[in-house]
């Protein structure tokens, strides 16, 4: 937008744009089983994102003071975040202010002991919670008041809910090279109705939500190379973004909800793609202390009847391969 500061946060379509060009996107996506490590599910198009101020008179006065934007998802429903830069940057990302990465409370201050953020573009998306040894484990969509969130298990209270952003800019910044992960993040048309949770509250409030744990996939957190002094010390921009029912969504925006996504099952035992991400040189964050003893929302919320089909090998994508098929040479 012309004249607009290069310190705000806009909102292009349904994606977050913060300062540096720093792009997130906020993906639909597949729920894992709970049991056993799985390889990356693929997206299933974006969450429609809309700004807080745009629906002052309809969403909580709580909501107002913090402003953002506002998502909808389903009960036990998934996410992935994509992340992409037009140069290095440092990102936070937190789930009712614990921060995925290390565990830790929120702060605006970033840390390597433990790390508690994500370097762009090297990290091109997040599953989930910080689990170690090559793994994260899946953000899934609970209501707050259960215990159930990522926040509830480690701070022992769920007062924020949501997502929280906040990113750094280096102080000598590289560009980043252009990345395509065909197929990963495209859009699938397959989605099927029905809706379970709380009921619709009254006008001015809201169902607040927040991210629980899921399954286990295969997906790492990369190091920071770099030394922390080539940061710089104080946020570029941040941004709270509010997770709220479908209902709620109805009543606040006046738009229909997506609808609910389609089953593993039907995605799988359609042939259809999941992937595998490979990076030679990326070294994976050790576990966070702080998130080892968080248990999956099916501890709260009663056993998974979503039946899981075994992915076959050869519906496995490997994106970002360097290593490629063999050309073979003749004589010549």
């Amino acid at each position: 937008m012309r004249g607009m500061a290069k310190d705000v946060v806009r909102l292009d379509g349904n994606t977050l744009v913060m300062p540096g060009e720093v792009r997130v996107r906020f993906v639909r996506t597949l729920r894992l089983p709970e049991q056993g490590t799985h390889p990356l599910p693929p997206g299933l198009g974006d969450f429609p994102v809309r700004m807080v101020s745009d629906y002052a008179d309809t969403v909580p006065e709580e909501w107002r003071k913090r402003g953002g934007v506002l998502l909808p998802m389903y009960l036990r429903e998934a996410m992935w975040l994509s992340f992409s830069a037009a140069e290095t940057a440092a990102l936070q990302v937190g789930v009712g202010k614990v921060c995925a990465v290390s565990g830790r409370p929120w702060t605006d201050k970033l840390s390597q002991d433990p790390q508690n953020y994500v370097v762009l573009p090297d990290q091109p998306w997040l599953d989930g919670i910080n689990s170690g040894e090559g793994t994260i484990r899946q953000f899934v969509a609970v209501p707050l008041g259960l215990g159930a969130t990522v926040e509830g298990q480690v701070t022992g209270a769920e007062v924020w809910g949501g997502i929280q952003l906040q990113n750094f800019a280096a102080k000598h910044p590289v560009p980043a090279r252009a990345t395509s992960y065909s197929g990963y993040d495209a859009g699938y048309g397959g989605m099927q109705g029905g809706y379970g949770g709380p009921p619709a509250p009254a006008p001015g409030s809201a169902n607040a939500m927040g991210l629980g744990v899921g399954g286990t996939m295969r997906q790492e957190i990369y190091k920071d190379s770099r030394a922390l002094s080539e940061w710089k010390a104080k946020p570029a921009g941040r941004v709270f973004v509010h997770l709220v029912t479908p209902p709620d969504w109805r009543r606040i925006t006046g738009e229909e909800p997506p609808a609910s996504p389609v089953s593993r099952a039907s995605y799988t035992q359609a042939g259809l793609p999941w992937y595998d991400y490979y990076d030679a040189d990326g070294t994976d964050l050790q576990p966070a202390q702080p998130l080892q003893d968080v248990v999956p929302v099916g501890d709260w919320l009663g056993q998974d009847h979503d039946p899981w089909h075994p992915v076959a090998h050869d519906q496995t994508v490997v994106l970002n391969d360097p290593r490629g098929r063999p050309v073979q040479d003749g004589d010549w």
